[in-house]
């Protein structure tokens, strides 16, 4: 069986994290989240953030004592059963290709706003990025990272500004002690939409038979990548809901889905805005990137396992060029939903699942494998499945239906290849 190349360090790693995590969340689900809870959202964040934290260990730790190509689907499959691995493959494909297309949507939206066009024109030009974004992963991983190191040096610096200006309004940071109540159950599945865009991180564990010494990068890599993004969300979601009305900032996602740049202008900061437009374009476009990357490794993994055909197992120069192709035309088909709600809130339900099943392998590992507290896993497991069932229903059934299709295609797939 022809294997990856390990060509990523920490610094790659680090930065294919965070040009993971850096992108649809900021720039378009914190709108989405704070349609559930407007002034409580900077706290929902930490929340997210925290509990992340949770799967980052358990994921971190899991990849160090299996560091092979496929996430939870492999990890599923060895400690726990080959069920639960199958189970979390295909709710791995189903949460991140719609995050991929969230990813593109969002980005066609800052860009037809950089250009003054028809918001109209979302779906169009998102197929058009997609399309371009799965030719760059065709190159291989090496490129990729050059293209991550330069996506998240811009965002970076795109957020930055916009938290600074954002923190200088006149309302200023007064509305922090007016904050009003808001219901738990809203609360709760604001945090659940949140917690959605902490996943990145995931995508280094997924790499992992492409991550030179794993045992010692990927630990430190998801530390560091949560560390850096959760300062940053939390910055966003501060001055976006302390120093607006929070239910305007809500609004800003519907129409043309892009809240951070509608945010800026209506500061009178347009020059803020043109900024924060560019670092949401590149960022986007960085998410999705690693969004395909990582797809496209699990497909390959299922594939070598006979859960999809085996010619997706088929590594061409490095790259497995098939399987990128596969998940690029699955990605292509969700754009055409053309709403961000709807895909975002497929996403957080399938994620959910995908981390309780990735909590439950990080409780069955060895003893000798175990880095980190017993009871991180178990807290971790206990909150996916609780947050879960705060997502909209509807998201719920569309999740549960793809997922079962995909379920008996591997059965039929695995019949065929005996």
């Amino acid at each position: 069986m022809s294997s990856l190349e390990r060509a990523l360090g920490l610094p790659g790693a680090v930065v294919t994290g965070l040009g993971s995590i850096l992108g649809t969340g900021v720039f378009v689900s914190l709108a989405i989240a704070a349609g559930q809870t407007t002034k409580w959202l900077w706290l929902a964040v930490l929340a997210a953030g925290a509990l992340a934290t949770f799967y980052g260990l358990s994921s971190a730790q899991l990849a160090a004592a299996h560091p092979v190509s496929g996430g939870t689907y492999e990890y599923g499959t060895v400690f726990v059963h080959p069920v639960a691995g199958l189970a979390a493959g295909w709710l791995f494909l189903v949460a991140k290709s719609a995050s991929a297309a969230t990813a593109a949507l969002g980005a066609a939206a800052y860009l037809l706003h950089v250009l003054g066009a028809d918001a109209d024109l979302r779906v169009p030009v998102a197929l058009g990025i997609g399309s371009l974004l799965v030719v760059v992963v065709l190159r291989g991983i090496r490129r990729t990272a050059i293209v991550n190191a330069a996506v998240v040096g811009v965002t970076v610096v795109g957020l930055g500004i916009y938290i600074g200006v954002g923190a200088t309004q006149p309302t200023g940071w007064s509305g922090i002690v007016e904050l009003s109540p808001t219901p738990l159950t809203s609360f709760l599945a604001a945090t659940a939409l949140v917690f959605v865009a902490f996943t990145g991180y995931g995508r280094i564990a997924t790499l992992g038979e492409e991550v030179r010494d794993p045992s010692v990068t990927i630990p430190r890599a998801v530390i560091a990548t949560l560390a850096v993004s959760a300062i940053l969300y939390a910055g966003v979601a501060a001055v976006s809901t302390l120093t607006a009305d929070g239910i305007f900032f809500a609004q800003t996602v519907d129409g043309d889905a892009a809240p951070l740049e509608v945010m800026a202008r209506g500061w009178g900061a347009t020059t803020t805005a043109a900024v924060v437009s560019i670092a949401a374009i590149t960022a986007m476009v960085g998410v999705l990137l690693n969004l395909v990357l990582g797809l496209s490794r699990v497909v390959l993994a299922m594939a070598r396992r006979n859960h999809l055909p085996t010619g997706l197992a088929r590594i061409d120069d490095g790259s497995p060029n098939r399987a990128v192709l596969v998940v690029g035309g699955f990605v292509l088909l969700l754009v055409l939903i053309g709403d961000v709600r709807t895909t975002w809130g497929l996403s957080a339900v399938t994620v959910l699942l995908y981390y309780a099943i990735t909590n439950l392998s990080a409780l069955r590992l060895p003893s000798v494998d175990r880095r980190f507290w017993r009871w991180l896993p178990w807290a971790g497991l206990t909150a996916c499945v609780g947050l879960a069932f705060f997502v909209d229903p509807l998201s719920w059934l569309a999740g549960a239906g793809i997922v079962a299709m995909g379920i008996a295609l591997s059965s039929l797939s695995r019949t065929l290849g005996r």
